[in-house]
């Protein structure tokens, strides 16, 4: 399993969003991006990271950030996910794992006893250079622009 750190070059890629649009990091050059992982659109965790990041959006705007969240879910789910939360930012579809497994962030979990793989929550902040600035392992789903606002203080 990839293991990135702070101060690394953040792998590219490119994927598609719940559009149906071609993402790519490479697009992103110049910007700073909050990269955020989550295991699945519309579960509690996941909808509380995403509603706060939507909450906070205005204020990581301000701030330079664009942002960008990954899940293994396909592009008509996200969509779904986007409209019933009213989501301003891109969902990138990763149903392969390519993009997961490249940031490291496909790995094993374990829930109640039981192994299984699956997304490891986690939030890559990349500067406008594409280099890594902070990581974020299993991040405050429900403080989590706080949490990075704070950092990159």
């Amino acid at each position: 399993m990839v293991t990135l750190k702070e101060g690394d070059k953040a792998p590219l890629f490119t994927g598609t969003d719940q559009d149906g649009k071609k993402i790519s990091l490479a697009g992103y050059k110049g910007k700073k991006l909050v990269l955020y992982f989550y295991p699945k659109d519309d579960t509690p965790g996941c909808t509380s990271e995403a509603c706060n990041l939507r909450d906070n959006y205005a204020l990581l705007r301000k701030n330079g950030y664009e942002i960008i969240g990954v899940s293994p879910d396909n592009e008509n789910s996200h969509k779904k996910f986007e409209n019933k939360f009213s989501l301003p930012f891109t969902l990138i579809a990763d149903i392969t794992h390519e993009i997961l497994e490249k940031y490291g962030v496909w790995g094993l979990k374990k829930l109640y006893g039981r192994e299984y793989m699956g997304v490891l929550r986690t939030t890559f902040v990349i500067d406008e250079k594409g280099v890594i600035q902070k990581i974020f392992h299993k991040p405050k789903v429900s403080a989590h622009a706080e949490e990075i606002m704070a950092a990159m203080q």
